[in-house]
């Protein structure tokens, strides 16, 4: 194993916890946490080690320093984890589940000695049915195969990491637990939430099912598999006012909490020109990117309050909108996302082949359009890429806060864009799709979107879609003591705080703000914290030196506010 480059600036300390129940929208009364402390080896080989001579820290994936191994796997290498547990008194209702959050990419999972299954990919969930195979003492191992495989989703992880490309992560990377449920369980939730009402699917064999509303105590009792909730007086759910309806959810033995919000989003033509609107109104987004990388954890800060932080900072700053860039969060970060108020723009995570001449240099000079079906050939890589398009849609669907989607970034992977714009709106037509984001348009998507970086914003001619600048600025600032790499990677240089902030007004006031006449709908910012060599963010990479006057940011930002109560106050 090969040594991580940078040296981490976040510290361990004792308050490293992710033991909080992992799935904040069907929590059950039934919760046993495994992260920790494992047994943990690396190998050449598949089978089960003799010992675990290593200790590594769960949830953190070992090539992070809170995970108390601080390496990189070769390609070729197993890592193995052992962890024995024993389940409490009265834990088993009558069946018993094993979650695990994320794995990336290859496991194989074992129960005192018996094989449960094996899981491709690295940032959906996945869980097994263990009642059979448990003992009073039980030994859970874990054989896990990261070689990269760009058939499979990787985002911006490579072994060779250096200017917009990451440290990668392998193995066990969110959290691993158990619950216990009764023979017939609510299996699963599909919450379809509007303006007025929330359409809430069940999947259970339980017939009567009751769900009550917390705050009001309203009741809805029912025997089908779903059912329309239309509370009174109702709350409609914006980043200002994320209001959240909590409710319980009975069927037969099984109860769980969860909630739903009241909230649309769409595309309509305002004043003649096609707008995002939330809830009916044209809202405005204004979005920073976010890798969601952290100098501890990687893919992981310290505890979850690093999520609540960097949303409180961009709300802080004047920002409604995150974009999360090419890689898939725990549940808890949406979570805070819908209870804290922050719309997030959601990508799918890029599989296939990555060109710089092709999918960079070149659209950077303007060659900008490419027919993209003989783009990607390679079956496999198609279907794993629609597979993981199909999981992500699926895992996110009941989140308010999650509104629109990316579905091909920069040409990274990309084939077909239509037919997948097609295949993602066929299955939730409740969001808005930016197929191909930054260039290499088709001709199917909700947005016109655009990747500026070397050039003034300027005009463009009147398009049927609302105009999203979905990339631009990635000014740079190193702040002393607070970059963890001697190299440095971003779009323009500052020497210090003023002359980012000068440069910063001058952007937005004066390229970006005409254009909100012209039918610009949104901007997403590169980017809200540094990342390893770029330095880029708003943030430092450690989160500790915010580089620009917060209150001064959002007065910049409200400047759109006010140019679309200019535009709109006929209506």
């Amino acid at each position: 194993m090969k040594r991580v480059i940078y040296k981490p600036l976040e510290v361990l300390s004792e308050s490293v916890d992710f033991s909080a129940y992992p799935r904040p929208q069907m929590i059950r009364n039934s919760y046993l946490c495994l992260n920790g402390e494992w047994g943990f080896a690396v190998s050449k080989c598949a089978d089960r080690p003799s010992s675990f001579p290593l200790t590594i820290r769960l949830p953190f994936p070992p090539e992070s320093s809170l995970s108390g191994i601080c390496q990189t796997p070769e390609k070729g290498e197993y890592l193995h984890y052992n962890r024995i547990f024993s389940l409490p008194d009265g834990f088993i209702k009558d069946r018993v589940l094993l979650h695990f959050g994320a794995v990336d990419q290859v496991a194989t999972v074992y129960l005192n000695g018996r094989l449960l299954g094996t899981n491709e990919g690295g940032y959906h969930p996945f869980f097994f049915d263990i009642t059979d195979y448990l003992k009073e003492e039980n030994e859970l191992t874990v054989c896990v195969l990261d070689d990269l495989c760009q058939a499979l989703p990787y985002g911006k992880q490579t072994r060779k990491r250096g200017g917009m490309w990451y440290t990668p992560v392998s193995g066990i990377w969110q959290t691993v637990w158990l619950e216990s449920v009764p023979k017939n369980y609510i299996e699963s939730l599909h919450i379809t939430q509007g303006c007025n009402d929330a359409i809430i699917e069940v999947t259970t064999e339980a017939k009567e099912k009751t769900i009550v509303l917390k705050e009001s105590g309203e009741r809805y009792s029912f025997t089908g598999n779903s059912i329309k909730i239309s509370p009174k007086n109702p709350k409609r759910w914006t980043p200002e006012t994320p209001y959240l309806y909590e409710f319980t959810l009975i069927a037969g033995e099984d109860s769980i909490e969860s909630y739903f919000a009241l909230r649309e989003i769409s595309v309509q033509q305002i004043c003649g020109i096609p707008r995002i609107c939330l809830n009916g109104k044209p809202y405005f987004i204004q979005a920073l990117l976010d890798q969601g990388y952290y100098p501890g954890g990687l893919f992981l800060p310290q505890t979850p309050d690093g999520y609540a932080k960097d949303i409180l900072a961009a709300k802080q700053m004047g920002y409604n909108t995150l974009r999360k860039h090419i890689k898939i969060e725990p549940m808890i970060f949406y979570h805070l996302c819908d209870r804290l108020g922050m719309i997030v723009f959601q990508d799918m995570v890029n599989n296939g082949r990555y060109s710089f001449l092709r999918d960079t240099a070149l659209p950077t000079i303007g060659l900008l359009k490419r027919n993209d079906r003989k783009m990607h050939k390679d079956l496999e890589s198609r279907k794993r890429f629609e597979d993981g398009m199909k999981n992500t849609l699926a895992h996110l669907y009941n989140c308010p806060s999650v509104l629109l989607y990316t579905i091909f970034n920069e040409g990274w992977g990309q084939f077909c864009a239509d037919e997948m714009y097609k295949l993602a709106k066929k299955i939730d037509p409740s969001r808005i799709y930016d197929a191909t984001s930054g260039w290499f348009w088709q001709k199917e998507s909700d947005l016109d979107s655009l990747h500026v970086y070397f050039k003034p914003l300027k005009k463009r001619t009147p398009s049927k879609r609302p105009l999203l600048i979905s990339e631009f600025g990635g000014y740079s600032l190193r702040v002393k003591d607070h970059v963890t790499s001697p190299k440095n990677y971003g779009y323009k240089s500052f020497a210090d705080q003023k002359e980012l902030m000068v440069a910063l007004r001058a952007l937005y006031l004066e390229q970006a703000l005409p254009l909100v006449y012209e039918g610009l709908c949104g901007l997403v910012y590169t980017q809200i914290a540094d990342v390893e060599d770029e330095t880029n963010g708003l943030l430092t990479y450690d989160r500790i030196i915010q580089k620009v006057d917060p209150l001064e940011m959002k007065a910049i930002l409200s400047n759109f506010d006010t140019a679309y109560e200019s535009i709109f106050k006929t209506e």
